[in-house]
């Protein structure tokens, strides 16, 4: 019998209930039991229904990240927060956003807040979680409260649960030592912490543990390699059967290591890593399971279940009950039900599984491998109807956009000169001061403009009181600007609901949805557009709106766009092309909305590129082939205007230092990136390398309601200018400041100004 699983579920809520309750909570509109209680609720419902499961995951719930749960349960706190008392939730807001609740502060220093703790992307997604942070005196401190609650909670329902941890040699490695010290000199004192958190966990009665190494899908030198070997060696001790879980990629060399590490069990990313299958059923000793993530669980496209019965029937036949299958990763990279889209085009709708419909999947794989697929032949021929028109689709294809994809060559991605004859022409037309600043797009998304956006999909406000509404609020963002003496400006995107879907709505190749949020960190929830067919551009997107902005100032005004990497990196993405090619369809169509915004008299344009690292492959041998077809779409996107056209892109919380090079041979002239809080740590790759275009290193870290200092601001500029010479520095935010309020960006932004100020003094 094949037994199913899940190894995570989406925590949100089907209705973004835990974003909500959130952000009432750090506002002080609600209290901290409410936001307890509503985490119970959120919980039960979850469980409930993922009641068709043999094993249901537990632990995966956060109120922020799992990753800093898990930071929590190993009492591996940043010292700045060590001492602050009241509440544990309150001290792990602080870390995750650099304060608590307003209200709920209770010792006097940290009134203020604290720094938060860094962020950055996991692994190859657009989820981020918050990094641990280690020194050669970090000791850990067990805290098993929080998933022994929910454990409770599991078992007064019934649930078959299997507790979900990150393994401890992924923990190390996705941390920082902050002093430079050998993470892995700390593996034994970990290694203690986890031994009694798995004995905890047995003293409860649980069976299986699910321990998530994703680190095993990457290239490993012998001393992390060495780690996984002396972790589950002593971990083996423990009372529980440990599935060591992987996904994400391809073990390849890592096969052995992982088949023969003393654990019960091995769950794979049987869609990604395919061709691991073959040789695990030949290396891995006969008594352990095997767990085979058969189910997408990054993207929403129904799963053909027959192609997936025709290749795992022989393996269940082999492996009998030693077989267990489940999605590939966490469900948290998808939404959570389809049938909530009421909207969607139904056509469209019939090609998709949410998280869901993707347990449904899994139960109908089961139920057929353990019954036969007699059992669930309505099931399977609904699905292979599904399929098959998806494929055959007129929509899908476009020959016209196929035709114009097989004419590319290099000419699109080349600029007339190079930055060095570049930058004089620009500096000529923008007459910009040293030191020059500037947002990254966005300000705050107010009541006003929700409300108006609201009303306008209802139809209760028509197009024309729409456009006034936005107008209005984009003559606010300049007004403030203004007055600011900001030196670029940006008109503030008051029309877009999100950076990627804005675009997506009005390229033909898109659907979109109501209810398809997915957790990017914290309360942030993104609704990733759909990708289903060949992309055109059929007519401008940003040029009426930009044109409007610039009327009401002399200053530069940006032309603000997504790129192409980022728009791909953020959709879900049609699964029957290659992504390259769908990326240089993107790059078409964007390039003609930069050279109608510099038709239209737009001297300075951003073409943001948030996601590029989001793509890179997991392994370096892969980089150079991901690397090339998403430098060129962005060249492709940027590189048809004149010389006196001034390219910016942005890009923010990832790290960039492994690939500067690539970076560099995007040539934009101006470059904006997430520092602040790695303290501009990114910029030691400029150490080393001669980064030839200008830079804007973030200093006010929008993800914080923490307001920098103008002496903040000026310490982190100054270390900037150790790396960049300062002639090619700008000062702008990490990132945009659409989910702040004006009365946080006003002062921070003022303080921004200042410091600008006293840099061009001393320079």
């Amino acid at each position: 019998m094949a037994i199913t699983h899940n190894l995570g579920f989406p925590r949100i809520g089907a209705k973004r209930e835990l974003k909500f309750a959130l952000e009432s909570y750090w506002k002080g509109e609600s209290t901290r039991d409410e936001l307890k209680a509503l985490g119970v609720q959120l919980r039960s419902r979850h469980w409930a229904q993922q009641s068709a499961l043999d094993l249901t995951p537990v632990g995966d719930f956060a109120f922020y990240d799992q990753v800093l749960d898990l930071s929590f349960t190993l009492g591996n706190l940043p010292e700045r927060v060590r001492d602050f008392h009241g509440d544990a939730l309150d001290n792990y807001f602080r870390v995750a956003r650099g304060r608590s609740a307003e209200g709920a502060e209770h010792h006097a220093a940290c009134c203020g807040g604290v720094a938060a703790g860094e962020m950055t992307k996991w692994f190859d997604t657009n989820y981020h979680y918050i990094v641990p942070e280690f020194n050669a005196q970090t000791e850990f401190k067990l805290d098993a409260s929080r998933l022994l609650e929910q454990l409770a909670e599991a078992k007064a329902q019934g649930v078959m649960a299997k507790p979900v941890l990150v393994g401890p040699v992924t923990y190390l490695a996705i941390g920082k030592a902050k002093d430079g010290s050998d993470k892995l000199a700390l593996l034994p004192r970990l290694l203690a912490v986890y031994t009694e958190l798995l004995d905890t966990l047995a003293a409860q009665g649980v069976e299986w543990v699910q321990i998530d190494e994703p680190l095993l899908v990457t290239e490993l030198d012998a001393d992390w390699q060495h780690a996984f070997n002396t972790a589950y060696h002593q971990l083996k001790s423990c009372s529980v059967k440990l599935l060591l879980a992987t996904y994400f990629g391809q073990l390849l060399e890592n096969g052995y290591l992982a088949a023969n590490l003393p654990v019960a069990g091995l769950h794979i990313d049987a869609i990604n890593g395919r061709e691991d299958v073959a040789p695990l059923l030949n290396l891995l000793p006969s008594h352990k399971v095997l767990s085979l993530g058969v189910i997408n669980g990054r993207n929403i496209w129904k799963t053909d279940l027959s192609a997936v019965l025709d290749w795992i029937e022989p393996i269940a036949e082999r492996l009998g009950e030693k077989l267990w299958i489940a999605p590939t990763c966490s469900l948290l990279h998808v939404p959570v039900d389809l049938n909530s889209e009421v909207k969607l085009d139904g056509e469209i709708k019939s090609w998709l599984a949410y998280a869901l419909q993707k347990l449904d999947e899994l139960k109908v794989l089961a139920t057929a491998l353990n019954q036969g697929r007699n059992a669930v032949k309505d099931a399977l021929a609904e699905n292979q109807r599904a399929v098959a028109a998806r494929h055959a689709s007129p929509r899908v294809h476009n020959p016209t956009v196929k035709a114009a994809l097989a004419k590319l060559d290099g000419t699109l991605g080349r600029r007339k000169s190079g930055y060095a004859l570049r930058a004089p022409v620009q500096a000529a037309r923008l007459k910009l001061p040293a030191f020059p600043t500037t947002t990254i797009g966005s300000f705050p998304q107010t009541a006003e403009i929700r409300h108006a956006r609201s009303q306008f999909k209802t139809g209760s406000l028509d197009e024309a009181g729409y456009k006034a509404a936005m107008q209005a609020e984009i003559a606010r963002s300049v007004l403030e600007q203004e007055a600011l003496g900001l030196d670029v400006l940006v008109h503030g995107e008051a029309e877009r609901n999100d950076m990627v879907e804005y675009f997506g709505e009005q390229l033909e190749g898109y659907a979109f949805s109501q209810f398809g949020w997915v957790q990017s960190y914290g309360s942030r929830c993104v609704k990733p557009p759909i990708l289903f067919g060949d992309i055109t551009r059929p007519k401008a997107m940003t040029v009426e709106w930009i044109q409007y902005a610039q009327s009401l100032t002399a200053k530069p005004m940006k032309g603000m766009l997504t790129g192409p990497v980022t728009i791909l990196n953020w959709s879900f993405v049609r699964d029957d092309q290659p992504r390259s090619a769908s990326c240089k369809q993107l790059a078409l169509a964007i390039r003609q909305e930069v050279l109608d915004l510099e038709k239209a008299g737009v001297s300075v344009i951003q073409i943001d590129e948030a996601a590029l690292r989001e793509g890179l492959p997991l392994r370096k041998a892969q980089w150079k082939d991901y690397l090339d077809w998403a430098i060129e779409s962005f060249r492709i996107t940027a590189n048809g205007v004149h010389d006196e056209t001034q390219i910016h892109t942005h890009m923010c919380y990832s790290e960039f230092n492994d690939i500067i090079a690539s970076i560099a041979e995007m040539d934009a002239d101006v470059i904006t990136i997430e520092t602040s809080r790695s303290d501009m740590e990114l910029l030691d790759a400029f150490d080393d390398f001669s980064y030839p275009n200008e830079i804007g290193p973030g200093v006010y870290d929008i993800h914080s309601p923490n307001i920098p200092t103008q002496e903040h601001i000026v310490q982190l500029m100054k270390k900037a200018a150790e790396r960049i010479p300062a002639g090619r520095l700008w000062v702008n935010p990490d990132c945009g400041l659409k989910t702040r309020q004006w009365t946080e960006v006003v002062p921070a932004l003022t303080n921004m100004v200042a410091a600008a100020r006293t840099l061009r003094s001393v320079a």
